[in-house]
């Protein structure tokens, strides 16, 4: 095997009951690879990202991790591999800040023991990073969606795993903090210190930050590759079922995508508006 490969999934299938969710999948992850998932809701991305962090098991097939099976590894193993942040977050329990995010350096700490200087540094050095140590002793059901999901990144941050899987991990935070969060990611991704699996719905953020695309339809892979070999408009056509055109863009430095408005909608529309200005005449005459 090659040193590099970090996943191998070999004709992994998953159902939900009778309901066939990941159709023989097969996938090969790299080391120092900011990977994109993308295609339309239910099509299987969830499920396959958390086969992946070992959440669950593949009903048919095998995942390997770093040439070893994944349901190998005991829970601290896979805790000090791979970290998630997931898309729902939900927590009703008091816990400050700070309580979540030292979370992250439990499967370093050992049973009934105490954090490291080392674990207090890491956890320190992560919320000035997220720009969260301002509401440190905050407790995180007083959060709003946005300062919560930083908190869940500083978490999997603090837990320092060479594998960072996001799961629509910046989808309740506003512009300014998913461009922050999105570029210490690639940093981390860049200084060879992790390989990152991303589920994303915004193709120009997956086009500004990832390197390789993973096009999923109804449960199966239908394109992959480098972003500039496969983030086209007939991809783009196939799995999501729009027009779209591809461009790369100079003020951003990466490809960019538009689609094409369905102007028979918009014709409808205005259609209705019509309707409607017409029959507030009609009730103003009465």
């Amino acid at each position: 095997m090659d040193k590099t490969t970090v996943f191998i999934l070999d004709d992994v299938s998953f159902s939900y009951g009778n309901v066939p969710v990941l159709k023989h999948l097969s996938l090969e992850i790299i080391k120092s690879r900011f990977y994109g998932i993308v295609g339309p809701n239910g099509c299987g991305k969830t499920t396959m990202l958390d086969l992946m962090a070992g959440i669950r098991e593949p009903q048919q097939g095998t995942i390997a991790y770093k040439g070893k099976n994944l349901k190998e590894y005991s829970k601290r193993e896979l805790a000090k591999n791979i970290a998630l942040v997931p898309q729902d977050f939900y927590i009703n329990f008091p816990f400050t800040v700070e309580e979540i995010i030292f979370m992250g350096r439990h499967p370093y700490i050992p049973r009934f023991g105490s954090p490291s200087p080392e674990d207090v540094e890491i956890v320190k050095h992560t919320m000035e990073l997220m720009e969260i140590e301002e509401f440190s002793d905050k407790y995180v059901t007083e959060l709003s969606g946005g300062e919560k999901q930083r908190v869940v990144f500083a978490r999997a941050f603090a837990q320092d795993t060479p594998v960072l899987i996001l799961d629509e991990g910046t989808s309740n935070m506003d512009i300014r903090h998913t461009l922050k969060v999105l570029n210490i990611t690639k940093s981390s991704v860049k200084n060879g210190h992790k390989t990152v699996i991303a589920a994303m719905h915004d193709l120009n953020l997956a086009a500004e930050f990832c390197d390789y695309l993973i096009f999923m339809k109804e449960g199966r892979i239908i394109s992959q590759g480098h972003i500039d070999d496969v983030l086209t408009e007939d991809n783009i056509r196939k799995v999501f079922e729009v027009e779209a055109k591809v461009y790369f863009d100079s003020f951003s430095g990466a490809r960019h995508v538009v689609f094409r408005t369905n102007k028979r909608a918009r014709g409808l529309s205005g259609k209705i508006g019509s309707g409607e200005e017409k029959l507030k005449g009609r009730k103003s005459l009465q």
